[in-house]
């Protein structure tokens, strides 16, 4: 495979996978801005519990997606490790989120229904920049290419003493 072919493959696997990961985050965006007016309209709780539970209901959400549609081909030997990163992550982005929406509440007094739902959805765009790069860097990590590991298999089969190769042959 020529390096143009290579890198116009690797360019369409990152936009598939942009676009699945922007399917499911757009669910969980969904589900996050859902669950929050839920909560906000049926409790009394303050505006950032409110959202706290929201992307707290959102990242099961997020996971469940991203393990079993979003990033179902990569790498699943480390499930535990998987999870804690994914949760680790995910509350980076949690204080992100909802570090946003707290300063415009809590700093600017920006707290009405609308400046709330702005705000907390602005936290969960800077937020999500994050939660891709750390998810894909760290989380649901690649498994290496079929040419990877072939090449690599061819190597280790150059380098095996008990392989037989013509030039090496005793008449």
């Amino acid at each position: 495979m020529d390096h143009a072919s290579s890198a116009s493959s690797g360019l369409r696997r990152l936009v598939r996978e942009l676009a699945k990961f922007g399917a499911v985050g757009g669910a969980g965006l969904l589900v996050n801005l859902g669950v929050f007016n839920l909560v906000r309209h049926v409790t009394d709780l303050q505006v950032v519990r409110a959202s706290v539970i929201a992307t707290v209901v959102a990242i099961v959400f997020n996971y469940i997606g991203f393990r079993y549609w979003t990033y179902r081909d990569r790498d699943k030997s480390g499930r535990t490790k998987e999870l804690t990163l994914f949760l680790l992550f995910s509350v980076v982005g949690l204080v992100i989120e909802n570090g946003v929406l707290y300063a415009a509440t809590y700093g600017f007094g920006w707290d009405s229904q609308l400046q709330s739902n702005v705000f907390k959805f602005v936290g969960i765009g800077i937020a999500t920049l994050f939660r891709f790069w750390s998810y894909r860097s760290w989380v649901f990590r690649a498994l290496p290419a079929r040419e990877t590991v072939a090449s690599a298999e061819a190597f280790l089969a150059e380098g095996d003493p008990t392989t037989e190769r013509p030039a090496q042959r005793v008449l």
